[in-house]
């Protein structure tokens, strides 16, 4: 019997010494690196009991105080972590915007920023940065940068396309400093030193074209881009035209408050400008609340980089009838960015409704189908500054206009 109890007793022993052994290695994560010095693989045992975003962090800053040989910074720590959130979400529009980024991505929405004055867009085939075109008087156009360049390196560093948003950054910087910009102009490849200063955006032109034609450019919507758009309408208005052409060529977007005020001005009253749908399935519609402004028969340029703000203004026009859409199909972001303010400077860039048409057409990753669908000349590069004989699709609007 003693024997027998003494038998009970190991078992007993030695299922509960298993036990721990089993619930240790569950809740151990096995981390590993080779060490240079002898080829030996070493073993690191981390508890990882604390499965949370702030425990896994934990583990990590662990090893990185035992074992990295270098200096630690402690916020570019900070926010490369939630950089690499949010970037988890696999959203390309949403972003983590830091305290010291902030002041410039604000000085875009206004209009302003220091830089070198160009527009860049992705070729979508080649997966290439291309310039839409420097900006009149800018530092771009001084150094003799063309539309269509293509930027291979900024400050030595390769970028892609789909870095569009970190290279436009490295080319930002303090005014009076210099950025080296490596650029791919047909068979040629040269390297061209721009020195930074401050530009100011104006976004909105306007000229009499042939016939009493009136012409708006929006290169982009930003604050107060409206109210420039009624001043150039009505400064037309005096000089007679009879209609008007908006071009939204390579307008990438902006501020949406300001397309629905542009539509505003020539949708009439009543009718629907936008439905916007968030992550509850609220559905919010945009209405025409004035008498039209804009009375005179209007033709809207669009083309491939034609996009968020730009697609919400010409859907308004297409749905209602109040402008022919003319040029290729638009880029088909039909998505709606909020900016969320932090505490400490920061802020979110979160993608948080998707718009539809007044007909409810679904715009993102699909675009709007122009109502005539025009082509430029093999060989001519989509910019704002294309040779007016070249120019195919403000030749076409201006002949639907007469």
């Amino acid at each position: 019997m003693d024997s027998e109890k003494r038998q009970r007793i190991y078992k007993t022993i030695m299922l509960i010494i298993l036990t721990a052994l089993l619930t240790f290695l569950i809740t151990t994560v096995v981390l590993y690196r080779h060490m240079k010095d002898n080829g030996e693989t070493k073993y690191i045992l981390v508890n990882s009991q604390d499965s949370s975003i702030s425990g896994d962090i934990s583990k990590y800053r662990a090893i990185i105080d035992q074992y990295f040989l270098g200096e630690i910074d402690e916020q570019k720590l900070r926010d490369g972590a939630i950089k690499g959130y949010i970037e988890g979400l696999g959203d390309e529009y949403s972003q983590y915007i830091t305290k010291d980024e902030y002041a410039d991505f604000e000085a875009n929405v206004m209009g302003n920023y220091v830089g070198i004055g160009i527009y860049m867009a992705v070729y979508k085939n080649s997966d290439e940065i291309v310039i839409i075109s420097p900006m009149k008087e800018s530092p771009a156009e001084k150094a003799g940068l063309q539309s269509g360049d293509i930027i291979t390196k900024v400050d030595g560093i390769t970028y892609t396309g789909d870095e569009l948003d970190t290279a436009s950054s490295k080319i930002k910087g303090e005014e009076g400093t210099t950025v080296s910009l490596e650029i791919k102009r047909g068979e040629e490849t040269f390297t061209v030193d721009i020195v930074r200063q401050k530009v100011i955006v104006n976004p909105v032109t306007s000229e009499v074209l042939e016939g009493n034609v009136g012409y708006i450019s929006l290169v982009s919507f930003d604050e107060d881009c409206s109210i420039e758009f009624k001043q150039k309408y009505e400064e037309l208005v005096s000089k007679g035209i009879k209609s008007l052409i908006i071009d939204l060529r390579n307008n990438g977007g902006g501020l949406v408050k300001e397309a629905l005020t542009i539509a505003d001005y020539i949708v009439p009253e009543g009718k629907d400008l936008l439905i916007t749908v968030n992550k509850k399935e609220n559905e919010t519609i945009e209405k025409a609340t004035k008498k039209p402004i804009v009375t005179v028969p209007v033709v809207v340029l669009v083309n491939e980089n034609s996009a968020s703000a730009s697609e919400i203004l010409a859907g308004a026009l297409k749905d209602n009838e109040c402008a022919t859409i003319i040029g290729t199909k638009t880029y088909g972001k039909g998505v709606i960015q909020e900016i969320l303010k932090l505490t400490d400077g920061s802020a979110l860039k979160l993608t948080t409704e998707e718009y539809y048409t007044p007909s409810r057409t679904k715009i993102n990753k699909i675009g709007i189908e122009p109502d005539i669908v025009v082509e430029l000349p093999e060989g001519v590069t989509p910019s704002y500054n294309i040779e007016r004989e070249k120019d195919t699709q403000l030749q076409r609007a201006i002949e639907e206009l007469k």
